[in-house]
C-alpha cells in the first residue's frame, strides 16, 4: 500500500489519468444500464422481427441503402429526421422499432428523438449494418 501512496504521489498525471479512465469507464456502464434507449445484439433483433413484427428504420444514406439492406427495413430521409418529423411512422408508434445506421453510433440520436416524440419501444442495433453483414445475416438490394 506504501507503495502505491508513492507511485501516486511520484507520478500524479499518470495516477489521475488511471482515476479518470476509471470514473469513465464505470460512468458508461451505469449510464447505458439505466438509460431508456437500448442497444441490441442481431441475434435480438432477429427474434425481435420474427416474434414482435418490430419495425426496422434504416437511417443510411440511399446510396448505402441500395446497396443492402435489412430485409423489410424502411429507410426514411435524414432531413426528415433530423427536424423530428416522424409523421410517416405515426402508424408504427406502438410497435417496436429497430434503428440501423452504419455503426450503431447515429442511430442512438434518431433514437432518442422517436422516445421524445412518444414511440414505446424504439431500440438501436449495436454494431449496425456493419454488425449485420458480420453475423451474414439476410440483406436486401
Amino acid at each position: 500500500m506504501d507503495q502505491a501512496i508513492e507511485f501516486a504521489t511520484n507520478h500524479y498525471v499518470l495516477s489521475g489519468v488511471f482515476v479518470a479512465l476509471i470514473v469513465a469507464l464505470i460512468y458508461s456502464f451505469f449510464a447505458s444500464a439505466l438509460s431508456a434507449l437500448k442497444e441490441i445484439t442481431t441475434h435480438e433483433a432477429t427474434l425481435l422481427m420474427n416474434k414482435e413484427d418490430a419495425f426496422v428504420l434504416d437511417i443510411r444514406a440511399a446510396a448505402e441503402y441500395k446497396k443492402g439492406h435489412i430485409l423489410g427495413a424502411k429507410q426514411v430521409k435524414s432531413e426528415l429526421l433530423n427536424k423530428g418529423d416522424f409523421s410517416s411512422l405515426e402508424k408504427h408508434k406502438a410497435t417496436p422499432i429497430i434503428v440501423v445506421c452504419n455503426m450503431g453510433s447515429s442511430a442512438k440520436g434518431t433514437a432518442s428523438k422517436l422516445l421524445k416524440a412518444g414511440f414505446e419501444k424504439v431500440t438501436v442495433l449495436k454494431g449496425g449494418m456493419n454488425a449485420w453483414q458480420g453475423a451474414n445475416l439476410p440483406t436486401s438490394k
